[in-house]
């Protein structure tokens, strides 16, 4: 399939029992999960049980599947505990992400906080993430894939072009790539609404990361204009964006295989829509 659409689905109460029977509800070809509190450190087991229940129907039905490591991660952070703290989460969702076979693990990219460069901030990443990467020797081991950010704050990667120094400072590692999130690049300032608007930011992607390193589209529209610096979003069509983009997207070369997982409002209702409305354009 050249773009599996699917969604962002709730885990509490299991992975399987209640993550995929929400899949099936939106009939969505891929999904994203959290394996731990997205707004905590805690970095939980698992449950085994789950997990191969997990592995087995994606296996079964065709359906990727991703992690969302959590929100506080910060690998830019002046604060000592933050960072560390953010090695051990992020080390947790790597490891949970391979237990339960998931292809890609989903990183914000983070900011320079402190009043430091970002030089000084990127070099920290560096001390901190690439050992993480290092540990990823096994086959079946998900890709980190950095999603850039709506530009608010002091971003260390909002443009196409800042993931450029992100990736130097990991040397291009072969388990890095992108989850391109459509709201926070709009957000950022590229215009995907405008004529070839999408095409035009997904060619500068490319030539700043290369080819074959897009794994995973956050499809989601925008509830601000272009360049707000806001990360609020829309359903597809229902924002700033609008539908034509989304088809724009699925058009590219540098899409052909990339899953789409939406985030967007409205609960189940609003999603199984929004998936719907991205198979149409497809």
């Amino acid at each position: 399939m050249r773009n599996p659409v699917g969604g962002h689905v709730p885990v509490a109460g299991g992975l399987a029992r209640t993550g995929l029977a929400y899949a099936r509800e939106l009939e969505a070809e891929t999904v994203q999960v959290f394996v731990a509190n997205p707004r905590g450190w805690a970095t939980p087991a698992g449950n085994p049980v789950q997990d191969e229940q997990f592995r087995a129907e994606c296996a079964a039905d065709g359906i990727s599947a991703y992690v969302h490591a959590p929100y506080l991660i910060n690998f830019g952070s002046h604060t000592e505990a933050t960072a560390e703290q953010s090695v051990e989460s992020l080390r947790h969702s790597l490891r949970r992400g391979r237990e339960i076979g998931a292809l890609g693990v989903v990183v914000h990219t983070g900011s320079a906080t402190g009043g430091r460069s970002r030089e000084v901030a990127l070099a920290q990443v560096r001390e901190r993430m690439l050992p993480l990467l290092d540990e990823l020797t096994n086959d079946d081991d998900p890709f980190l894939l950095l999603e850039s950010t709506a530009g608010q704050g002091f971003s260390l990667c909002s443009r196409t072009w800042d993931f450029g120094p992100y990736f130097e400072a990991l040397d291009a590692h072969p388990k890095l790539g992108v989850c391109l999130d459509t709201c926070h690049i709009f957000a950022a300032g590229h215009d995907l609404a405008g004529p070839h608007g999408m095409a035009q930011t997904l060619d500068l992607l490319v030539e700043t990361v290369g080819e074959g390193r897009l794994k995973l589209i956050h499809a989601n529209d925008s509830k601000d204009v272009v360049g707000a610096h806001k990360d609020r979003h829309a359903n597809i069509g229902g924002g700033h964006i609008g539908e034509e983009p989304f088809r724009a997207l699925m058009q590219h070369p540098a899409t052909d295989g990339v899953p789409l997982i939406i985030e967007t409002p409205g609960g189940k209702e609003g999603h199984a829509a929004d998936v719907a409305r991205l198979k149409k354009l497809r």
